[in-house]
């Protein structure tokens, strides 16, 4: 019973990062309705922003600070110069870019900083206060990291007024634009946010995995299930449906097809969730009428 207990808990953790990679996704969903499949790469990016900044000697936590900030401003560089011009292209074509996006992160992280593995480091040191016996110091603050993130992206949306635009906007543009709304601002404000998000997720997930280029593939992918599960164009749900992806990807991979086949899990997801309800737990189902 300790043992499952363990892996419940294991798999709740791993889930609150996938939450957070699949919250980015869907605020990037709301306001282009496309995916980015680019975000783990852009997070494994920053993520190798902060260990540069880390060797370089900088204090962990301003390394943090420094790359939120630096992942902020790459996201909104990349709305502004590469996808604003796309609004009305071609969904191929946008797909295409993301697709360009994520092999040109990839390609770049291991041309600036190698392809060697590489430890990155934990601010949670190991034997801590919080640390309980089903779950390390790390696996306690990456929790509370992500509860916060998410706390926080509640109260930014529900109570703030660029948070209650960006709402709006990703509701319903036209409208925004009508009253007022600086439609172009606050998509630019959300990609960087969304930036962020998969930024600090690339973070806390990376004393776990090691630090290399692929690292983010496997995060992204439980992320869109995750996304998908909860309903691609609601908030709450990728919050709920990464938790769940992360506790099936744990009890399932230890204890029905093995550690092998854990990625399967999360494309059985997906395509189960496509066929049985597409829209999600949470999501909105559109109707079009003909």
């Amino acid at each position: 019973m300790e043992t499952f207990l363990n892996q419940v808990v294991v798999g709740l953790s791993a889930g609150a990062i996938y939450a957070s990679v699949a919250l980015a996704l869907v605020m990037i969903y709301r306001s282009t309705h496309h995916i980015n499949f680019a975000q783990g790469e852009m997070a494994m990016f920053s993520t190798f922003i902060a260990w540069s900044l880390i060797q370089a000697g900088l204090p962990y936590w301003v390394a943090f600070a420094a790359t939120a900030i630096t992942a902020f401003v790459t996201a909104g560089a990349v709305e502004l110069v590469i996808i604003r011009p796309l609004r009305h292209a071609p969904e191929l074509a946008v797909l295409v870019v993301f697709i360009a996006l994520l092999m040109i992160f990839h390609s770049l992280a291991g041309w600036i900083f190698g392809h060697m593995v590489k430890q990155f480091p934990s601010p949670f040191p190991s034997g801590a206060w919080y640390e309980t016996p089903l779950m390390s110091a790390h696996e306690v603050g990456a929790v509370f990291v992500s509860i916060v993130l998410l706390l926080s992206l509640f109260g930014f949306f529900r109570w703030t007024s660029v948070g209650l635009a960006m709402r709006a906007v990703a509701d319903n543009r036209q409208s925004s634009e009508l009253v007022g709304i600086n439609v172009g601002r606050m998509l630019l404000i959300g990609w960087g946010m969304a930036g962020v998000i998969g930024a600090v997720a690339g973070m806390m997930i990376a004393p776990v995995v090691f630090l290399d280029p692929n690292m983010m593939i496997g995060v992204l992918l439980y992320s869109v299930a995750g996304a998908l599960l909860g309903g691609i164009d609601s908030p709450g749900g990728a919050v709920v449906g990464g938790l769940i992806v992360g506790l099936t990807e744990t009890l399932v991979g230890n204890y029905v097809v093995g550690t092998e086949l854990r990625l399967a899990v999360a494309l059985v997801l997906i395509v189960c969730t496509l066929l049985v309800k597409p829209s999600g737990l949470f999501g909105h189902a559109i109707i079009k009428r003909v």
